[in-house]
């Protein structure tokens, strides 16, 4: 656990925590750490989650899988986020699994911190004074994750893929304060978050790039 210190201090769950707090919370919550390859499955559709997940090192990626084949991707994840911490929770106050209703897949080999969520129960009860730390470390977490899903309903919310990208490039400019950066996703996995096809996203990338409105390579972008 000591090589990924500098990860669980940036860690939002974390967040103003001392060192000797973070370990004590540590050894009390029961964290474990599961290695994993790259496209490892971490999380599968359907399953009960009881744990919250932070991704230690490496990249994964929460999907969503339709009948008709088609995947959603809903989020990227760096070192230091959490996932399927909603899912943990609300099966802790439902008293009863809750099925997690997408799949958590490593893109890259992966190492994942596993937190039992009912033991934050356990640290309630025990009086320990890190526990309204983390609690409230928590809530910000769930929040943040709210408003991330509700900028992303506003691409959704485009009726054009033009206008989905256009809503999404200008994002991640304002996001990165540049006009010039970098996207976490190739083609594919872009048109799988924006829910369109990949080979009218990547005819509209075209246009804009005639009209001089953007210039791209690869996963690297210029708003002019």
């Amino acid at each position: 656990m000591k090589q990924y210190q500098d990860i669980l201090k940036k860690s939002p769950l974390f967040l103003g925590l001392t060192d000797d707090e973070r370990s004590q919370a540590l050894s009390a919550l029961r964290a474990r750490v599961q290695k994993a390859p790259k496209n490892a499955v971490l999380l599968l559709a359907g399953q009960a989650v009881k744990d919250i997940g932070i991704l230690l090192e490496g990249r994964a990626q929460i999907i969503r899988e339709e009948y008709t084949g088609e995947r959603n991707i809903l989020a990227d994840l760096v070192p230091g986020e959490l996932f399927a911490e909603a899912f943990a929770c609300a099966s802790l106050q439902q008293a009863e699994d809750c099925p997690i209703p997408v799949t958590v897949i490593a893109t890259a080999e992966s190492s994942v911190l596993w937190i039992p969520c009912g033991r934050l129960t356990v640290m309630d009860a025990e009086g320990d004074v890190t526990h309204g730390k983390l609690a409230g470390n928590l809530m910000r977490v769930l929040a943040n994750k709210n408003l991330l899903l509700n900028r992303k309903i506003g691409y959704l919310s485009q009726r054009s893929t033009r206008e989905k990208l256009l809503a999404y490039l200008s994002d991640q400019a304002a996001m990165q304060g540049s006009r010039e950066f970098t996207i976490p996703f190739n083609r594919q996995e872009l048109a799988d978050y924006l829910c369109v096809e990949r080979s009218a996203m990547s005819a509209t990338l075209g246009k804009l790039r005639e009209e001089g409105i953007l210039t791209f390579r690869k996963n690297f972008f210029h708003l002019l």
